[in-house]
């Protein structure tokens, strides 16, 4: 049992949409990790996203491909600047919930699980990439991450 950070997709500058959807390559790249996740029978149970057009349809790609049957749900409160101990407080480490947003707040959310502190950095997110957090005895640790860029 696990819970699944993802950061959304590549998007489109303001400009060209002010809505800032999914580029072509951030689609692209959703749907390469969501194909690795699912050849790995990663068990998502339920995927939020923060409402923002970006994160919807990133979300809409991981269930699309690879949990057609997990519900897709809006959460309040995982906006980029929102405060992480709201949500980080609450997470049940065997939910199997996967969460899309954005950053700061993804990478601040793994730092105030693992050590407290949501401004001690101790992960880079990758925009479609993957961290998994798990918790033992000793608290909450990253399982693995599973990134469209690597090296």
């Amino acid at each position: 049992m696990a819970v699944y950070l993802v950061q959304h997709g590549k998007s489109l500058p303001k400009e060209k949409d002010p809505a800032k959807g999914l580029s072509d390559t951030g689609r692209q790249e959703s749907m390469k990790i969501a194909d690795v996740a699912k050849m790995y029978q990663v068990p998502v149970s339920k995927i939020v996203h923060s409402g923002k057009t970006r994160a919807e349809q990133t979300a809409g790609i991981f269930r699309d491909i690879f949990k057609k049957d997990a519900p897709l749900e809006q959460v309040d409160g995982i906006g980029p600047i929102d405060d992480v101990a709201d949500l980080g407080n609450r997470i049940d480490p065997e939910s199997n919930i996967m969460i899309v947003g954005h950053l700061p707040y993804m990478e601040r959310l793994v730092s105030f699980l693992t050590t407290g502190n949501p401004d001690l950095q101790v992960i880079r997110f990758q925009n479609s990439g993957i961290v998994c957090l798990d918790r033992d005895e000793n608290g909450w640790y990253i399982k693995w991450t599973l990134n469209p860029h690597i090296g």
